[in-house]
């Protein structure tokens, strides 16, 4: 029910932002969807109860948001957005999308009107890697004071934007973006990497992942290597090796020097995070290349594994690898869902 209301199938807004469900903010209490999934646990639950099945049928679009995605297409054909695969942000009542094309923008869910609107001009660099022009959203992070969208880049930045201005934040990195790809192997900016998913931010720690090309080109490839960054200046914190270097915990698994040229490995899909513990859980993919292995034997830590990181030090706590020495991209393609559980009381 709650992704009704957040992505796009708006129905009479009066009814369902009555006196009665008023909250602070503008927000009908329990409305607010700050994660990409919900919450940082990734449980995808909203206890918003008005839509029903005894009423569904009678709900009326109330408005649609033109994209504005489709001035640009229309203008450049080289810039032809994919599917739109963002799930919007509220927060304080307002709506926060990022478009395929990597344009961020601010919606009155009310309305629909755009508040603002912030175009990088990332589209104009060239398609992305796998899938092109496909985005899927942003994290929200204050203090109480400062209120901020951040998102990964096409072009393989972190971005920092006021949430209340759409301005970006010019003490974030160089005038508001951080590069995360300095010093990579093979990395080459949007030819073979780029960042499209949201991250997450922990005890005030961007930790994000990468989309790596997966065709077979090359034995070569940059590593999904995963970074936490200060979510006021910017800072590179930490690195964790998706594929264990020398003198690493899990590097004996790439047999006859394979860590060295092998990439991929790296984190696509989103990330879920214990706020209390400050923990975040990585789903990681297939090395180079997916469906050959014959130039990295060995069971290829940390491939195709779920793994525990302390986001404050980039500390791995726990990992549990699903597949050794993947041949048949077998990615975890999405964040695992973190909840209680009672067993037999």
């Amino acid at each position: 029910m709650g992704r009704l209301l957040l992505l796009g199938s708006v129905v009479t807004a009066a009814a369902l932002l009555g006196p009665s469900v008023q909250g602070q903010g503008g927000s009908p209490r329990g409305a607010e969807w700050r994660h990409y999934a919900g919450d940082a646990a990734s449980t995808k639950y909203s206890p918003l109860d008005q839509i029903t099945a005894a009423n569904v049928g009678t709900l009326d679009v109330a408005w649609r948001w033109p994209s504005p995605d489709n001035a640009i297409a229309a203008a450049n054909p080289a810039a032809r957005p994919g599917a739109y695969q963002d799930t919007p942000l509220m927060v304080n009542g307002v709506l926060y999308t990022t478009t395929s094309l990597g344009l961020y923008v601010a919606i009155d869910p009310i309305t629909g009107r755009t508040l603002w609107q912030y175009d990088p001009e990332i589209w104009r660099q060239g398609r992305p890697p796998n899938l092109g022009f496909t985005h899927r959203g942003a994290a929200f992070w204050t203090d109480g004071v400062r209120k901020r969208i951040i998102s990964g880049t096409h072009d393989a930045h972190l971005v920092s934007i006021d949430a209340e201005t759409g301005k970006p934040d010019p003490t974030f990195g160089a005038g508001g973006r951080v590069d995360v790809i300095a010093g990579l192997p093979f990395a080459d900016r949007q030819r073979n990497y780029a960042i499209n998913s949201a991250p997450v931010v922990v005890k005030n720690v961007i930790v994000t992942g990468s989309n790596i090309n997966d065709v077979p080109f090359s034995k070569e490839a940059p590593r999904g290597d995963v970074s936490g960054f200060d979510v006021v200046s910017g800072r590179k914190l930490w690195t964790f090796h998706a594929v264990p270097q020398a003198g690493e915990f899990g590097h004996e698994t790439w047999q006859n020097g394979s860590a060295a040229y092998t990439g991929n490995t790296n984190v696509w899909s989103m990330i879920t995070a214990d706020e209390a513990l400050g923990y975040v859980y990585l789903p990681f993919g297939t090395p180079t290349s997916d469906y050959y292995g014959g130039a990295r034997h060995g069971d290829n830590l940390f491939a195709e594994s779920l793994v525990c990181l302390d986001a404050t030090t980039g500390r791995r706590v726990w990992h549990f690898q699903a597949v050794h020495h993947g041949l048949w991209d077998y990615d975890f393609p999405a964040a695992p869902v973190l909840l209680d559980i009672t067993v037999q009381g």
